[in-house]
């Protein structure tokens, strides 16, 4: 089971070295398998993003992923991109790059989607309760849609205790994601 880990402002801080202090103690815990610098309100976000690849890359993540764009992903030498489910149009173009692309999914249909444009993985979301996420999708639906897909799917959504992780992973998931799990 893949774990990947999703930063987020509120646990991470929006300053260089808030960031820093923050993986260092994330890290030194839990060293996930993937790891995602999102931040979708920070002005500083190269700098962070700068930050984020280097410390990352040197407690040997194995894929360090910026959130959203491909471009800057390239340029800063991350591993890869995580896009969002309005940006199935960018898959060709990310791998295109060499990029490892993951892409955000809601439904069946976007999930079939990614796999038809090539994505290397998938987040599918919510599989539990999560603040402001709206309704679980639930295990048994997630059962379905690993049977249906070939493309890796990380579970996303509410994912905080071990019980949760080993739910998901009987039903087929290629891993998890979360961000409320790595700062517990």
């Amino acid at each position: 089971m893949k774990s990947y880990l999703i930063t987020d402002p509120t646990f991470y801080g929006t300053t260089p070295d808030d960031l820093e202090s923050a993986l260092d103690i994330v890290y030194s815990h839990k060293l996930p398998d993937f790891a995602l610098f999102r931040d979708k309100q920070t002005p500083e976000y190269i700098d962070l993003a700068h930050t984020f690849i280097t410390l990352s890359r040197q407690y040997k993540i194995p894929h360090v992923l910026l959130h959203g764009d491909y471009a800057l992903a390239d340029k800063l030498k991350a591993d890869g991109v995580h896009l969002t489910s309005s940006q199935f149009d960018e898959i060709a173009e990310a791998k295109k790059r060499g990029l490892y692309v993951v892409i955000s999914t809601h439904t069946h249909d976007e999930a079939v989607r990614a796999e038809e444009l090539g994505a290397d993985a998938i987040t599918y979301s919510p599989i539990f309760a999560s603040p402001n996420k709206g309704e679980p999708k639930g295990l048994e639906d997630l059962k379905e849609i690993v049977a249906k897909i070939r493309v890796p799917i990380f579970a996303l959504g509410g994912i905080t205790t071990q019980e949760q992780i080993k739910a998901v992973e009987e039903c087929g998931a290629y891993g998890f994601a979360s961000i409320r799990y790595f700062i517990h």
